[in-house]
């Protein structure tokens, strides 16, 4: 027989608690799955608690806010596009009938013009190398003689470098699988390319792109400051068909380049190749794996993330004010480095020192004042405790002026992997992550420093097949933008 509960104060009182949880986990589900994905903050939440005069810097004043509303509700005008001035011209001329019938009965006096951005569709061609081979007139003994055959990048191949190129960026930057590419070149072209065909391509030019991206790995040592995340991805073991679970490892060197490195673990081990040795700030989420590797590396000097930590207390606003007013803390700090993103002139350590500063010292003394007060499984506990964990971390940025906030460049280089792998779902195999390392890090990088990465990597196929280790590092994205940057004067 089943003893009843006997209905005390004390589990009157445990009940009620395990009850407030299961509404705040129900709460957070639910805004989870059907709440605004954005954590975007009212901008009128943003005001500090300094007074009913007080007012953000750079915030219009209270006679100004009715012009600033008014201003905002105006209708947008729509621009017409600009055309790039360099783009090709093709002229279509239309004579009017009464001039084709009698052309000597008219003089021009002018025209009027119009354009349309139109596309020529690609299409595949046969390339065909004719070696003329000739032998000597007067001595025709002698061998004849053949100009040698152009080296490819990848030999005996009947891919050219044009398309191994339009496989590449279809693949990694369109996102398009490799067997999606091989079902629109059979419909739309009549060319039949197996897709592991294709594959076997992206390998091979990968492990020739490879010299380049080991040259990145030593630019991305040399730096001073770097941000760290890893994004999980699957692939395919071999041999029984089942899936397991990878991780590409992002380093990122803020506004100078991205780099990508594929490991089938997520342990601290798998920074070693990269960042054993390295000397200077280190930044990444609250991850465990990145302080045990700090602590092996006595030169790294570790800071953490305010937007993960933000992140925290946003997903617990629902369940407490407190959380909703740390949110808004947090804002302001974002404000002044808006600031500081609007007006290069300033000096960010000092900005920083003025008015980041002191927010973080009042925040630190809320949070230690609210913590006691909130259940320990609670959101608002858990986001507490992981911020006062990680203070020293997080209030690193405020005193050097090369760091950032958070860590969301980082995240930004990520972005493009996980619109990939919606498409893709998984890499073919544990190799497949590498591959798709470097041609990431050379397309991440590209995008970070502003490179047209199509016309970037025709320059770097036509050197390639004579590429070596001492010339490589004469192509990476960084040092290819500077010659090019050097060329301009």
């Amino acid at each position: 027989m089943v003893r009843a509960m006997e209905f005390t104060e004390e589990n009157f009182q445990k009940l009620e608690k395990e009850n407030q949880q299961l509404k705040q986990r129900l709460d957070w589900l639910l805004r989870r799955m059907f709440g605004r994905s954005s954590e975007k903050v009212d901008p009128n939440q943003l005001r500090l608690d300094f007074g009913s005069e007080a007012v953000l810097p750079g915030e219009p004043a209270a006679e100004d806010e009715a012009s600033e509303v008014k201003a905002t509700r105006k209708r947008r005008t729509r621009r017409a596009m600009k055309l790039p001035e360099d783009l090709p011209v093709v002229e279509d001329i239309i004579e009017p009938e009464e001039v084709i019938a009698n052309p000597s009965a008219f003089r021009r006096i002018g025209e009027e013009s119009s354009d349309q951005l139109d596309f020529t569709p690609a299409q595949f061609f046969c390339r065909r190398t004719i070696r003329p081979k000739y032998v000597q007139i007067e001595d025709r003994q002698a061998a004849p003689i053949v100009a040698p055959a152009p080296k490819r990048i990848i030999e005996q191949s009947i891919a050219s470098a044009a398309l191994l190129l339009h496989i590449l960026l279809c693949k990694y930057s369109l996102h398009t699988p490799l067997y999606r590419q091989a079902q629109d070149f059979k419909r739309r072209f009549g060319i039949d390319i197996n897709f592991r065909t294709m594959s076997n391509w992206m390998f091979q030019l990968a492990q020739m792109l490879a010299q380049i991206y080991e040259a990145m790995r030593e630019e991305m040592r040399a730096q001073s400051y770097l941000q760290v995340d890893e994004t999980p991805i699957r692939y395919i073991n071999p041999g029984n068909g089942t899936c397991s679970k990878g991780y590409l490892w992002v380093y990122n060197a803020p506004r100078k380049s991205v780099f990508f490195e594929w490991h089938t673990g997520r342990g601290n081990e798998c920074m070693e190749k990269t960042l054993g040795g390295f000397s200077g700030h280190v930044q990444s989420d609250g991850y465990s794996a990145y302080e045990t590797f700090r602590k092996e590396n006595p030169d790294i000097k570790l800071l953490c993330c305010w937007a993960h930590a933000r992140r925290k207390f946003f997903e617990a606003k629902g369940e407490s004010s407190f959380a909703a007013r740390i949110v808004e803390e947090i804002a302001h700090l974002y404000q002044v480095e808006k600031m500081l993103r609007e007006d290069p002139t300033l000096d960010r350590r000092t900005l920083r020192q003025e008015q980041s500063v002191p927010i973080l010292h009042r925040m630190r003394l809320e949070l230690l004042n609210e913590q006691p007060k909130h259940l320990p499984q609670s959101l608002t506990r858990k986001a507490i405790n992981y911020t006062l964990t990680l203070w020293d971390k997080l209030i690193l940025y405020a005193e050097h002026s090369e760091l950032e906030i958070d860590n969301n460049l980082v995240e930004n280089a990520i972005r493009p992997t996980a619109v990939g792998k919606k498409n893709w779902l998984f890499f073919g195999g544990a190799n497949g992550g590498q591959t798709s390392a470097i041609f990431y890090s050379l397309l991440g990088s590209c995008a970070v420093l502003d490179i047209n990465s199509e016309e970037y990597l025709r320059e770097v196929f036509d050197f390639l097949p004579f590429m070596t280790n001492q010339t490589a590092p004469d192509w990476t994205p960084a040092a290819w933008k500077a010659r090019r940057n050097a060329a301009k004067g």
